[in-house]
């Protein structure tokens, strides 16, 4: 006889706008032009995704000097500096961008802020394609990177009355507000965002993390090891009180030992992780515990996303 085991799932969790509305272009692409379509960087973070799509004929490449003359190339939801669209007009490439309108909105703010004669701090991690991107909306040193409290401790201003902070969109909300606080307590006349820069998917999925994490043992985050937003749901699982908390990519990635002497888990899934992932967990701990599974919604999401021009009728 199966033991039992209650799993309580996060709602919302998996597909955000930005990413449906993504991996719709690359999807709109292919059925306009047919394969190969070209993607620069993975569309999103997730592998699954990714593997679906390589499957339909898209082609994933670094750079574009990998993109043949007369295809079309698409830039993944995370955003690209500007010398990447400059350099496709210039190889006259068909480009459709895929960047997150939220990430976009980042971008607009870093230019107002440059435009007004502020010194930049951008709160992210280092290396993510999402802050390469930012960074590249800028000359090179207009925007400093603050990674960590003690970053933002130690910065030393050109002027401290004239900055502006922007942050990643894929942070911890806690975090960031620990790093915000530090700034405006250093720096009182800091400009910040009109609107928090974290977005609404990146926050409703942390919260749903919080409101189930102190009544679980453990919790599965579906999604890639690349993939920051998830990262950060593991980190506010450990944080709200549960035992151990997993990163896991597909059912077969789970560590069963991990279940161990406890009688309930949650399950959840970053913001670039599809259902039937989800659903494919959910099968296989169902194939070894009688399962409870009670879902609990700490907020509906019905944003969605316009496609870019030249796609919408395709």
């Amino acid at each position: 006889m199966k033991p039992h085991l209650k799993v309580l799932l996060a709602a919302p969790r998996g597909f955000c706008a930005g990413v449906e509305r993504a991996i719709q272009i690359v999807e709109r692409a292919l059925g306009k032009y047919g394969p190969p379509v070209y993607v620069r960087h993975e569309i999103v973070h997730n592998r699954y995704v990714v593997e679906r799509l390589e499957g339909m004929g898209a082609r994933f490449v670094e750079e574009l000097d990998e993109v043949p003359p007369g295809k079309p190339v698409i830039f993944s939801a995370h955003g690209v500096p500007k010398s990447v669209p400059a350099e496709a007009q210039s190889r006259e490439l068909l480009y459709f961008d895929a960047t997150c309108p939220l990430v976009s909105k980042v971008h607009t703010e870093a230019e107002r802020h440059f435009r007004g004669g502020h010194q930049i701090l951008l709160i992210g991690h280092a290396g993510h394609p999402e802050v390469i991107g930012t960074l590249g909306q800028l000359p090179e040193g207009a925007i400093i990177l603050i990674e960590t409290p003690e970053d933002a401790e130690a910065f030393q201003p050109r002027d401290p009355n004239a900055l502006a902070y922007i942050t990643q969109t894929t942070l911890s909300i806690d975090e960031a507000a620990g790093i915000v606080s530090i700034l405006r307590r250093r720096f009182p006349s800091i400009a910040g965002p009109r609107k928090n820069d974290i977005c609404y998917a990146t926050t409703n999925r942390q919260e749903a993390v919080k409101a189930i994490a102190q009544h679980c043992d453990g919790m599965l985050v579906i999604g890639s090891p690349n993939s920051s937003n998830s990262k950060r749901l593991v980190e506010v699982a450990l944080r709200e009180g549960c035992r151990w908390a997993a990163l896991v990519e597909r059912a077969g990635n789970i560590d069963w030992n991990l279940f161990a002497n406890g009688d309930a888990v949650g399950v959840t899934a970053g913001a670039s992780a599809p259902e039937e992932l989800v659903q494919e967990v959910l099968e296989a701990i169902g194939a070894r515990y009688t399962l409870s599974i009670e879902e609990v919604e700490v907020r509906q999401e019905q944003v969605t996303f316009k496609l870019p021009r030249g796609l919408t009728a395709a």
